[in-house]
């Protein structure tokens, strides 16, 4: 009995790894298209902040890089979390529409924390000069960057340029 299953497998194992070995030959025929697809896209914007004498802040857009990639976290944005010194910046396509805003602390006073002996406290520093970047989706049909402060009587534009 024990003969004969041995001699039922073995034929059996050999027919299935003569099925494989042509199957294998009949894939490597087939010829493999490459399928470019667009893939997802993120701006750099890196931007410099400065003061001049009179208080006035001046901004300049130093760099925009577009890398390879896609935001994991697209960051939201909150009117009612805009402080007093925060830039507002908003990307705006080629319908004059809002493509995209996001808020940035106030650059030019960041708040620091100090370790002291009553423990840790918050200070601001003001700064005469500061660089700072933000990140947005990339989208082909974005045309302008604007950048706004908020103040307590409103928002003040700092800053247009065409991308």
């Amino acid at each position: 009995m024990k003969n004969l299953v041995n001699l039922l497998i073995v034929p059996a194992f050999l027919f299935c790894s003569f099925q494989k070995e042509s199957g294998l030959a009949s894939v490597r025929s087939v010829t493999v298209e490459n399928t470019v697809e667009k893939s997802d896209r993120i701006m750099y914007l890196f931007f410099k902040a400065d003061k001049d004498r009179s208080g006035n802040e001046r901004i300049t857009l130093q760099e925009t890089k577009i890398s390879e990639g896609r935001l994991k976290i697209t960051p939201s944005f909150d009117r009612n979390e805009v402080q007093t010194g925060d830039f507002i910046i908003t990307l705006m396509g080629a319908d004059g529409k809002e493509a995209a805003q996001q808020r940035v602390k106030d650059p030019l006073n960041p708040e620091l924390e100090v370790y002291e002996k009553e423990g840790l406290s918050r200070h601001r520093a003001p700064l005469q000069n500061a660089e700072f970047s933000v990140r947005f989706p990339y989208a082909e049909n974005i045309q302008l960057v604007k950048i706004e402060k908020a103040t307590d009587s409103g928002l003040q534009l700092l800053f247009t340029q065409k991308l």
